[in-house]
């Protein structure tokens, strides 16, 4: 027994309210009471054929009892899902619901009257088409027989007074045309084709001149309109004006077919849209400035980046698509690739602040002399210096030398004199070179005790390269064994002549510790700065040197600077090397903060944006935004030049370098220091220990104490830190601690130096040498049937011992190596036989020893290796 269908299942079932659902009942003439009650078969068929009839789903058939032509069915699939997994799990219904119409094949509609009408209608309207075309055609050929024969008339009028050039310039044109393998009609400069020689003419055409066929198009225009008309009747998507444009061309001419001039003007660029393609290489003009990377170089050049490296490939040079080349690299792949390289300047910036400080102008006035004190180490320069400014300076410094170059400006009876105190021990050198080219005068210092020393020499080497006038203080002249006259002497050997011996060297003997002839030290300074006449500009913006940098732990990059032209002042922007600032703060040498510096004095200035390089120029700008660029731009170019320089991208330089490695034996150092004098000193100072058997490298360094940074580079490259005058941080050290990297701290540069010798050489480790100890010379040889050969000797030098290894030597070249096998001393055997003592020596398997010979007895030793 089926289950009974109510009208609430009936609706669920249908996926329709119950409410629209009874309406439709009600409609099909059917009266249910509710929802719950039954519905039969019989009335759901009788509900489907209502609904088909009123939504148009069936076609009813012209006879009772016919099937019906289509069928529409409506299926549903439901199934479930599950998504999720764990707590999130959930299962989704999903219901697939697919519509299908059948229809019986054989019953195909017969033609109707509306689709004959329809059929009727296109073929009226594809009539009209053809007339309007046609109509439109013949207009076109009589306004371009009209043009034709009104340009005929005004030739023929020109070419009156040269008929007969006509008639022979026109006979080969007509020749040209003739034979028969002629492509379609080609166009001459007024756009009409020239016509078939077997085309007759038209009646009603204007009739030209035999000479002029060239210009008859009319005799054949006739035939082909009807063509064009027709090819382009048919075609019902188009428009009346759409066709009428394909059928005449470009000058109104009839013709669909464009004409073969036109598009080869097209294609050459002469029309409207048309472009040229190039037919010899674009030679382009690149402007590179110092360095460029790959992928810029080939964005210049409109080239992949991949074939900009196969150029440099090919050339021996290995360079990835990141990195960046010299200028002279750039030129020579831009010109193997066939373009032309100019100089870039990129100097926008540069050119911007150079103009920014020759605005500045003014009346120069007399400015204080910058005396730069120089010398041997522990001469007295700064026991001089401190005479003349009542302090205590080099009780300051560690082990009584000076390591920093100290800036002072002080009042004497002689007006304002701006002293540098530089280092005189030989690691210092940079430094004493950078001071004389800041100075005006150089004062050198030379012990009357000591006399003429390297760094006395080397000091006046910088003097005269920087063209700076001389002044020699003998010094310690209160000693008992103090020789001015041997100091004077020895110096004529360097090309300093004193003012006594008839030179222009003013050489003045002093005391720096009982203050004996410092005064006129003063004077001599005095006088030698009125004959240089020295002046600055004191007003305006100020520009200048840095002397020394360091990182103060509270005041961040600190700069110690000379002021040489204009007026520096707090609130100042500058820009400094590569860095750049405001200036927050200005003190002098004893530590008290003033408001502004003049020309000649130097200044502590804080307020940069990192430390800046000793040597450094720093000029005052406008605006922060220009001091910004300018350092951006430096900083920059001084990057690209340090990847250059560090590349080492030429396979020649790989190959060498690979080369020099063998055997080669290498120590890392970490440089910091407190200030970039004494960095910059000693890593010149570690380099130069270098040998070809062990290579110092100072892989990293910098100003202010040992971070973390610092003591991890340390540890990756296995190096050892040099702290010089800065100690490590707690993070620092527990990266040291962890990985066991060497720190040592320093406070004096020779120490740093001895004991970078010190490891170095135990890197080195031990070798053996040989060292002769003893030689005998044979006197004569017996011959004996127990010991075979016995050599008489005599012991010449040194000590011939019994258990050492000899050499038998005969005329200084050596014949056998070996060992004793006896030594005698009046038949008793002995351990050694000393110089002048005859003994016999029995060589161990060798018996071709004879008289003249020489046995040389020797000892192997390890040496420990040095730099």
């Amino acid at each position: 027994m089926s289950q009974q269908t109510t009208i609430r299942k009936l609706a669920a079932l249908v996926n329709t309210p119950v409410e629209k659902l009874l309406e439709q009942l009600a409609e099909a003439g059917m009266s249910f009471s509710g929802p719950d009650q039954v519905v039969t078969s019989i009335e759901k068929v009788k509900l489907l054929g209502f609904l088909k009839r009123a939504h148009g789903k069936v076609e009813l058939p012209a006879e009772a009892g016919d099937a019906p032509k289509k069928i529409t069915l409506n299926r549903s699939k439901k199934q479930e899902l599950t998504v999720g997994g764990g707590k999130s799990r959930a299962t989704v219904d999903v219901v697939v619901r697919k519509k299908v119409t059948l229809m019986r094949p054989e019953d195909n509609p017969p033609p109707t009257d509306e689709r004959a009408d329809i059929l009727r209608k296109l073929e009226e309207s594809k009539q009209r088409n053809l007339a309007e075309q046609q109509k439109l055609a013949e207009d076109d050929r009589r306004r371009a027989e009209v043009k034709d024969a009104a340009r005929r008339a005004a030739e023929e009028a020109a070419r009156v007074k040269a008929e007969e050039e006509a008639r022979a310039t026109a006979a080969p044109v007509v020749a040209d045309e003739e034979p028969a393998t002629r492509k379609p009609p080609t166009t001459h400069g007024h756009g009409h084709p020239h016509p078939k020689p077997a085309a007759p003419p038209r009646a009603d055409a204007p009739r030209a001149p035999a000479h002029k066929t060239r210009g008859s198009h009319a005799m054949v225009a006739g035939v082909e309109d009807d063509d064009r008309a027709n090819r382009f009747a048919g075609q019902m998507h188009l428009s009346a004006s759409d066709r009428a444009r394909r059928t005449t061309n470009a000058r109104g001419k009839p013709g669909g077919r464009p004409q073969r001039r036109n598009a080869e003007q097209s294609r050459s660029g002469g029309g409207a849209h048309g472009f040229s393609r190039p037919t010899t290489p674009i030679v382009r003009e690149v402007s590179i400035g110092d360095t460029i990377t790959v992928a810029d170089l080939a964005q210049k050049l409109a080239l992949k980046g991949g074939d900009v490296v196969k150029a440099l490939f090919k050339m021996g040079v290995m360079a990835t698509i990141t990195q960046s080349i010299d200028f002279d690299t750039a030129s020579l792949v831009t010109e193997e690739l066939g373009h032309t390289v100019v100089r870039g300047g990129g100097e926008d910036v540069e050119d911007a602040l150079l103009a920014h400080v020759e605005d500045v102008q003014g009346d120069k006035i007399a400015r204080p002399p910058v005396v730069t004190i120089m010398g041997h180490v522990d001469h007295g320069k700064t026991s001089l210096l401190d005479y003349i400014r009542r302090t205590k300076v080099a009780t300051g410094e560690a082990g009584g030398i000076t390591q920093h170059i100290g800036a002072y400006h002080v009042e004497t009876d002689k007006g304002v004199i701006s002293f540098l105190d530089t280092p005189g021990h030989a690691a210092f050198s940079s430094m004493r070179a950078r001071g004389a080219k800041l100075t005006d005068i150089v004062v050198l210092v030379v012990a009357a005790d000591d006399g003429v020393m390297p760094q006395t020499i080397e000091a006046i080497k910088h003097a005269k390269a920087a063209s700076v006038p001389l002044i020699v203080a003998i010094n310690k002249i209160d000693k008992s064994d103090a020789d001015p006259l041997r100091v004077k002497n020895e110096l004529l050997a360097h090309d300093v002549v004193a003012e006594d011996f008839g030179g222009d060297t003013q050489m003045v003997e002093l005391s720096a510790k009982t203050g004996l002839g410092v005064d006129n030290l003063l004077d001599s300074i005095s006088l030698q700065a009125e004959v240089l006449e020295l002046s600055a500009v004191a007003t305006g913006r100020a520009t200048g040197v840095v002397i020394e940098s360091s990182l103060d732990k509270g005041r961040g990059p600190v700069a110690t600077v000379l002021v040489q032209q204009g007026q520096l002042k707090k609130g100042d922007y500058l820009v400094c090397g590569v860095q750049y600032g405001r200036v927050r703060a200005l003190f002098d040498e004893t530590g008290s903060q003033v408001g502004e510096a003049g020309p000649s004095i130097p200044v502590q200035i804080l307020g940069l944006s990192g430390v800046p390089d000793s040597g450094d120029d720093f000029v005052v700008v406008e605006d922060e935004r220009l001091a910004k660029d300018v350092a951006q731009q430096r900083d920059a170019k001084r990057r690209e030049s340090r990847l250059v320089a560090a590349a080492g991208n030429r396979m020649e330089d790989i190959i060498a370098q690979m080369g020099q490695g063998e055997g080669q034996l290498s120590l890392n150092l970490v440089v910091k220091a407190d200030v970039h004098g004494s960095v910059q000193a000693l890593r010149e100072a570690l380099t130069s220990l270098s040998t070809p058997a062990i290579r110092i490298n100072v892989i990293g360094g910098g100003v202010g104490g040992i971070t973390e940074s610092d003591a991890t580079l340390a540890a990756t490259s296995k190096a050892t830190i040099i702290g010089f005058n800065v100690r490590a941080d707690a993070s620092a050290r527990k990266v040291i601690d962890t990985n066991g990297v060497d720190l040592r701290y320093f406070s004096i540069i020779y120490d740093v130096i001895d004991q970078v010798k010190q490891v170095a050489s135990g890197i080195l480790g031990v070798e053996i040498r040989e060292e002769i100890i003893g030689t005998a010379e044979v006197r004569d040889v017996f011959r004996s049937s127990k010991f075979g050969a016995v050599a008489g000797c005599m012991v010449v030098e040194g000590v011939v011992k019994r258990h050492k290894p000899i050499r038998v030597l005969r005329d200084s070249v050596v014949v056998f190596e070996g060992e004793l096998e006896s030594l005698r001393r009046f038949k008793e055997n002995v351990d050694e036989v000393r110089n002048g003592t005859e003994c016999g020596i029995g060589v161990k398997a060798y018996n071709d020893v004879k008289s003249g010979d020489q046995i040389e007895c020797f000892e192997r030793i390890e040496v420990q290796r040095t730099l």
